[in-house]
């Protein structure tokens, strides 16, 4: 029986393409989220930022979002006022920070009196700063500070995003192919955490002049990309609400009370916790990852005039990860297996390439860059298994384990090559692709189980209280992993030497609280039939919205 088409929404297409600006966005923001993140050896060596100061600035991303609650006054606008104006809104704050930010890092802030101020002020906030959690401080270069600040501003706007795609996720594909949706949605938009990895070194040392810069111009760019995505968005959610006849603004203004129902739900706050701790243990290590690798991994000189250390090699290594991303994510889709196992081979082809490549060019961005590519392959497939067969709480606690493992392997393993070149590189390919991998895990288990524990009219308000919760452990845990490699490392002034076995102990324990809360869930689920390890489609949905 062919699929009735009677509004955007029915049609696979349509609804397919409306992901597909959200996820470009997201995509765009991704890149935008860690574009320091593989140049911290060059913030430390031309700006003058120490672990602690790079710490701070990165996990000031969701100071606001924290303290000033942000995110929730985020969640009560989505509600009220809808996911186009929302989407719109997100993407000029988000525009606003990254141009803040990008002039921070300018040779142009240099000698400024906006540099003077901010040397001499916001070194002491009370209160804050008995408590260590000061998003300033005396020791912060007044770049650092003002990136910073700007970075505060983009993190309410990706913030406010997260939460709008999500939301315009389940208004487009409820009752549909809602948690292959999500999946396909984080799994483009983490490609961009590889994109970030291989062209933020390559602005940054374009042309033998080094300019960190040219790295977040890339950025700021990218967010003008963003922003025009989610204005195509808005005229086509529109369009379906005129077809629909539903209404952006709800009948039903915001209550308290709806809050409250929301913070009063044991598995709601089961999953907010799996979720702080699972990312916590994700997104501030992705700000530390490349820095890592350079001081685990052996790196040989490359010749300075072969093609291993051209510029060029950048261009090349970028489109063979993305034939690796696109031949991956197209074989969840085909019928023919011919075509789907083709695809297959063609992307672990094409990955070997890339490994190898990476390998030659003696790169540790080049290296972390795989981390998004083996979840774009399989988050589409566990997304699409939890839509038909569930266990979405038995994911989250394998999720876990494989934190846990990839954790301590940095610690532990992955040191002991340290001299053997070849070796040390295959072991931190193996265990940064697994741990993209288990990251895939959240995205198609996690967000679609929200709408089974709160009421549709108040999802927004509830994806608003789990980033919420959330932006806790991102704003915490980059201070504490810069806190804890300053005082672990003391007189260690060459950012390539530094000892990373505490950071990633406490990141590996993260994963262990994850995982008791993972068991947790599922005796919970089992006990109050949340319905979480049940399919999302259920089989006389699955007949009508399946063609022949």
């Amino acid at each position: 029986m062919s699929e009735k088409i009677q509004t955007l929404r029915d049609s696979a297409g349509m609804r397919w393409t409306a992901l597909l600006l959200l996820a470009l966005g997201m995509f765009c923001s991704y890149i935008f989220m860690d574009i320091l993140s593989p140049i911290k050896d060059l913030m430390e060596s031309t700006r003058g930022w120490s672990s602690s100061a790079f710490g701070t600035e990165e996990g000031a991303e969701v100071f606001l979002n924290v303290f000033v609650f942000f995110l929730i006054f985020a969640g009560i606008i989505l509600d009220k006022m809808g996911v186009r104006f929302t989407a719109l809104l997100s993407g000029a704050v988000m525009l606003v920070g990254a141009i803040i930010k990008w002039y921070a890092v300018t040779d142009a802030f240099v000698g400024t009196g906006l540099e003077t101020w901010f040397t001499n002020h916001l070194n002491y906030i009370p209160g804050f700063e008995e408590l260590d959690i000061a998003p300033f401080t005396a020791s912060m270069p007044a770049s650092a500070k003002v990136a910073a600040l700007g970075f505060m501003i983009f993190g309410c706007g990706v913030e406010m995003a997260g939460i709008t795609v999500s939301r315009g996720i389940v208004k487009w594909f409820k009752g549909r192919e809602m948690a292959l949706a999500m999946g396909s949605e984080m799994a483009l938009a983490r490609l961009g955490v590889a994109t970030c990895m291989i062209f933020s070194p390559f602005f940054a040392k374009l042309g033998g002049h080094i300019d960190v810069s040219r790295s977040v111009a890339f950025g700021v760019v990218l967010m003008m990309i963003a922003l025009i995505m989610f204005i195509v968005y808005f005229f086509m959610d529109s369009k379906l609400d005129k077809q629909t006849g539903e209404a952006e603004e709800k009948d039903d203004p915001f209550k308290v009370s709806d809050i409250g129902k929301i913070l009063t739900n044991k598995g709601f706050w089961i999953v907010s916790m799996l979720c702080v701790l699972y990312y916590s243990a994700i997104f501030p290590f992705q700000k530390y990852a490349v820095n890592m690798l350079q001081c685990n991994l052996t790196f040989s000189e490359v010749d300075p005039n072969s093609f291993w250390a051209s510029e060029s090699l950048t261009i090349y290594q970028y489109i063979i990860m993305l034939v690796v991303a696109a031949t991956a994510f197209m074989s969840n889709f085909m019928k023919n297996k011919g075509a789907k196992y083709g695809l297959l081979i063609v992307s672990v082809a094409a990955l070997i390439c890339y490994c190898y490549m990476g390998y030659m060019r003696q790169s540790a961005e080049s290296v972390f860059a795989v981390f998004p590519l083996l979840a774009v392959g399989i988050t589409p497939i566990l997304g699409n298994y939890v839509d038909h067969k569930g266990k979405a709480a038995s994911m989250l606690v394998l999720g876990s384990l494989l934190l846990i493992a990839c954790h301590l392997t940095f610690a532990f393993i992955l040191p002991l090559f340290k001299g053997s070149t070849a070796a040390g590189f295959i072991v931190a390919y193996l265990t940064i692709l697994v741990l993209g991998s288990s990251f895939s895990l959240v995205p198609a288990a996690l967000w679609p189980s929200v709408p089974k524990l709160v009421d549709s009219k108040i999802i927004g308000s509830a994806y608003a209280l789990i980033f919420w919760i959330q932006n806790i452990g991102l704003w915490l845990f980059p201070m504490a992993i810069g806190k804890v490699l300053d005082r672990t490392n003391p007189g260690i002034t060459d950012p390539t030497q530094y000892n990373y076995t505490w950071p990633l102990v406490m990141l590996a324990c993260l994963g262990i609280a994850a995982l008791l809360f993972g068991l947790y869930l599922k005796v919970v689920d089992r006990k109050k039939h949340l319905g979480l390890e049940e399919p999302n489609i259920k089989p006389e949905v699955v007949e009508e919205i399946i063609p022949e």
